[in-house]
């Protein structure tokens, strides 16, 4: 839908003006539409990542070692504090990627009780077409707004991310 026929959010809102013209549903109307469309585009990830064989979670993975440089590699410590998991849900996403021969473990040289977690040259490809892909699918979505208001937007949701980190109200 258009701004002007409005969305499902307008509708929800014109819901609670209805039955409770008292609040102020500002707040609703922005987390609303973050929200929906957080699932809109996370069903569009899912679906472009699956050709490579990999699930968003497995991509997080994969990029996250892509990004750190050559040699790809980091400790699963590292992995799970920059993807705020578990060690147990780390631990599965490793398995699943080993399994996969797109990344090894290997003992630490520098550490008789650590391991490295490393890209695979299989890994590295998918990880590099994934995000070529992943990439096309966000383009396309934001496609619908022009270059000025795509910078405007990211720049609120810049401030609004750094506003609400660390903030527990």
């Amino acid at each position: 839908m258009s701004a002007q026929h409005g969305d499902a959010v307008d509708a929800i809102i014109g819901q609670w003006a209805a039955v409770r013209p008292d609040l102020d549903t500002r707040a609703m109307e922005v987390f609303g539409r973050i929200f929906r469309l957080s699932r809109t585009m996370g069903d569009r990830m899912e679906k472009a990542y699956a050709p490579h064989g990999i699930s968003r979670g497995e991509f997080d993975v994969l990029a996250t070692l892509r990004r750190s440089g050559e040699p790809y590699a980091l400790s699963p410590r590292q992995l799970s504090a920059t993807l705020m998991l578990t060690t147990g849900g780390m631990t599965g996403r490793l398995d699943k990627l080993e399994r996969a021969a797109l990344l090894r473990r290997s003992p630490d040289p520098h550490d008789r009780r650590g391991l490295h977690v490393t890209l695979t040259e299989k890994g590295l490809h998918v990880i590099d077409e994934a995000v070529r892909a992943g990439l096309a699918v966000q383009t396309a979505a934001l496609s619908t707004l022009d270059e000025e208001r795509a910078g405007q937007l990211a720049d609120l949701l810049r401030e609004l991310l750094t506003g609400t980190q660390g903030s527990e109200h």
